[in-house]
Order: C-alpha cells, then structure tokens, then sequence
C-alpha cells in the first residue's frame, strides 16, 4: 500500500507526483530543491543557501512521513555544475552523521527554474 505524503513545511508539488510516498516501511521523498514554502519562490543564492533549503524542505517531508534525516539510507544529488561538488557536499555532510546513506551524485544541466541542487532520498520510518 502507498501512502502519500503531504506537508506545507515543504514546496508543494508542481504536478503529477507526490511530495513523498510511505511504502511500508520505507519513505521516498521526491526531488527537492530550493523552493520556499513559506513564500512560494525559489530561495535562490550560491550552491551553500540552495542546499541548506533542499535538506530543510527534504527533512520537513520525512518528518511529515514519520521519519527522519537519520533514518535516510540512500540519496540522489543532481548538480548543474559539478565544480559546485565540494560547497555542496560541505553542507550535505552538516545533515547526517556516520554511517552516511548511500550516494549518487550527477551532473544534470538542466534543472527547474535554474536551480543549482535537487536531492531526492529514501529513508527508513523511524522506529
């Protein structure tokens, strides 16, 4: 059974798919980027501010799910620009604690509305 997940501490989906769907025990949260929910508008700045908002939007929805950025075992990273690795992975490092989840991290040149980061993870619910 899929549960959608669905919280205004988070941007809110821009079309046909979920802010997050709890699978058994298992949470998928899709893409997210520096979009505000407060003010609805891309919080936009160098890659540092746009990656702090992804984890705060991404963190907000697993908590929505029952979960956490402790339970996270696997996440995906899409950069514009790969010389923006280091900056990011600076501030990704500051959101989890060893033993870190699983890592894909790609270039992907076109991003919404010009933003630098997105991240999508799958995490564990908490017990």
């Amino acid at each position: 059974m899929r549960q959608p997940i669905a919280t205004d501490q988070a941007p809110k989906a821009m079309g046909p798919y979920s802010q997050g769907i709890v699978s058994g025990d298992l949470v998928f949260v899709s893409g997210q980027g520096c979009g505000n929910p407060a003010t609805g508008q891309l919080e936009k700045g160098d890659i540092r501010v746009e990656t702090r908002r992804t984890f705060e939007n991404m963190k907000a929805i697993l908590e929505a799910a029952g979960s956490s950025l402790d339970q996270v075992v696997k996440c995906n990273v899409y950069l514009r620009d790969m010389a923006d690795f280091a900056a990011m992975n600076e501030i990704y490092a500051s959101y989890f604690k060893a033993p870190f989840p699983s890592r894909t991290t790609i270039q992907a040149a076109a991003l919404p509305g010009g933003m630098m980061v997105e991240i999508d993870c799958i995490a564990r619910k908490s017990p």
